[in-house]
């Protein structure tokens, strides 16, 4: 049996559930083309995804790998996180094939994100699943003609059994800006990072791969185009403050996002750019 693509309602969304013949399962909202869920052959879910989480379309969803565009976090005058989370996106393609299940959905500037961004843009997500890995690729296109500049991210919320037994390796040596003490800088120097209270760390010009030690498991994580790596927690303080995820909801979870968020990118009308994270089974 071949790979094949369904549509779906979860909790009241559109989506698209991609499927291949080895069991690998990842389902896709046309709201923020957002993954929703990634569940690899003979393992378990790997995306976090709040059981409190809103599908009214206020916000976005909690969990999952929400897009950030054109503004990561509240670095900017934009609404935090940017203006396509919780847009409907439209289907550019659907493809299955022997062992591989690929989507494409696409965004371009409206009334609303005109209103408070006025720019012209085509941004396409596509999100494949084959052969225990999940690859997730941005292309942002300038369509206008003057030149703009965002930042951007894939912001990933990645299921772990429990936090403070997690292990996240390939961070030593690199410099970041903890938003979690002042936005002060400083740099990695440990052959781990581990969870033990709120995180929020932009570390910046990541360029080796990242690997994700949960208990018995291991998850590769690879960026290409995306410059930076965000890694947040938000611990015990911060989830109680939140109303869509359950007290305990942070012990569960951790997010690995692929970010530009440094440095803005700066497109002239007419080019493009590309990010890319793959998350890989290992």
């Amino acid at each position: 049996m071949p790979a094949s693509i369904e549509s779906l309602q979860f909790n009241g969304l559109s989506a698209l559930a991609l499927n291949t013949p080895d069991g690998s399962r990842a389902i896709v909202s046309l709201s923020g083309a957002q993954v929703l869920s990634w569940t690899p052959a003979r393992d378990d879910e790997r995306l976090y995804l709040s059981p409190d989480a809103v599908y009214d379309g206020s916000v976005a969803v909690r969990g999952g790998v929400p897009v950030c565009f054109p503004q990561f976090a509240g670095l900017g005058k934009l609404p935090k996180h940017g203006l396509v989370r919780t847009q409907p996106w439209t289907i550019a393609e659907q493809r299955a094939g022997k062992d591989y299940a690929l989507v494409t959905l696409r965004i371009t500037e409206n009334d609303e994100s005109f209103a408070v961004w006025p720019q012209q843009f085509t941004a396409e997500l596509t999100v494949v699943i084959e052969d225990g890995r999940l690859n997730i690729e941005l292309e942002l296109e300038n369509t206008g003609h003057a030149p703009f500049a965002f930042t951007a991210a894939l912001h990933t919320y990645l299921r772990v059994r429990e936090v403070e037994n997690a292990r996240l390796e390939g961070l030593h040596g690199y410099e970041y800006r903890d938003a979690a003490d002042h936005d002060r800088i400083k740099r990695d120097s440990g052959d781990v990072l581990m969870i033990e209270d709120e995180t929020d760390r932009v570390y910046h010009s990541v360029q080796r791969p990242l690997l994700l030690r949960d208990g018995g498991r291991s998850l590769g994580i690879h960026s290409e185009g995306f410059p930076d790596v965000v890694v947040w927690n938000p611990w015990e303080h911060r989830c109680a403050e939140m109303s869509d995820i359950p007290a305990n909801g942070f012990r569960h979870m951790l997010c690995v996002e692929a970010a530009a968020a440094r440095h803005k990118i700066e497109l002239d009308a007419g080019e493009n750019w590309v990010g890319r994270q793959s998350l890989i089974v290992l």
